[in-house]
């Protein structure tokens, strides 16, 4: 494919049992083909999106103290404040030239998970800012809901149940990731980028972002797509979790963020990634005689600290 197909999953949340097949099938091409879509007819309010991004740009913006203050707690925890340079998402290369702010799943305080400091459980570290908790919760949980929303997609092409993923989502390991790429004014060193090339490590991940630009993605001959953007759509793209879940019948896809000079970068990501406990095997209608099982059976947690310890190792926090 020389091109991000655009889909419209309206009918997949609101339409017929035909309508929503005609949506799975044109998600499961994509999956299969590029790894990367568009999704329009989504139903998170645009207005809410924008407060997002307001919040955003105040928080990067604002005093370094809030931001020290909510500093992040680790890849055992995934939450909090990555200064500049505190990353690299190809771990061969230069650090990154981009901060952000992580939000996992809101835990009740009295959650057994969170007073067991399980793996990928606890607490958010939330800025002092007035807004913001309720601003990122309300996004948090609409974006939550669309992530579900295509993993019944997902399910209808793979021809499984429909609800087959949401017990496996109900309480997952999903980030809300507030990102920041600041002008690039001087020249960077040699392979170093706004966001090294990397896969995604999850299920999906959902971007929203700004009008700048920048995000490339690189198709299955090997050449680099610029990702255009496109007004009130989510950027969307399978994760290598959903990958090894499928036996590699859905690709996730190498893209990288080249800063465009001078200005400015704001993007939202959220990564939905399965349950810590979920069992991620071989899917029964991606296997058989001819295909088979290509990995072992893994839990969401341990894959996904697999591919989080070599982002951070050797980098200061």
């Amino acid at each position: 494919m020389n091109a991000i197909p655009v889909i419209d999953v309206a009918p997949l949340i609101t339409g017929t049992a035909d309508e929503a097949r005609a949506v799975a099938a044109s998600l499961g091409r994509a999956c299969r083909e590029v790894g990367f879509f568009y999704v329009t007819g989504h139903g998170v309010p645009p207005a809410l999106r924008a407060r997002v991004f307001e919040q955003s740009a105040a928080f990067f913006g604002g005093p370094a103290a809030i931001r020290e203050a909510a500093s992040f707690s680790g890849p055992g925890g995934n939450r909090g404040y990555i200064r500049l340079g505190g990353e690299a998402l190809d771990p061969d290369k230069p650090a990154d030239v981009k901060e952000a702010f992580n939000i996992g799943l809101e835990l009740d305080p009295e959650d057994p998970e969170l007073k067991a400091r399980a793996p990928f459980r606890a607490a958010n570290l939330w800025p002092d800012m007035p807004g913001f908790r309720a601003t990122m919760l309300d996004y948090f949980n609409q974006v939550w809901r669309l992530g579900r929303d295509l993993h019944r997609g997902f399910a209808l092409d793979l021809g499984l149940a429909p609800d087959f993923f949401e017990s496996r989502l109900d309480k997952p390991i999903a980030t809300l990731r507030l990102l920041h790429y600041p002008p690039v004014t001087t020249p960077l060193s040699d392979g170093q980028l706004g966001a090294g090339i990397h896969t995604d490590y999850g299920n999906v991940t959902l971007l929203a972002t700004d009008a700048v630009g920048g995000l490339m993605v690189q198709d299955r001959s090997g050449r680099w797509l610029d990702a255009p953007v496109i007004q009130d759509a989510f950027v969307c793209n399978i994760g290598d979790c959903l990958m090894r879940w499928s036996n590699d019948v859905y690709v996730s896809t190498p893209h990288k963020v080249v800063s465009p000079p001078g200005k400015d970068r704001y993007s939202v990501a959220f990564f939905l990634d399965p349950n810590p406990d979920a069992i991620v095997a071989c899917l029964p209608s991606c296997t058989s005689a001819e295909r088979p099982a290509k990995y072992a059976p893994i839990t969401g947690a341990e894959f996904l600290r697999s591919r989080l310890e070599p982002t951070y190792a050797a980098k200061t926090m």
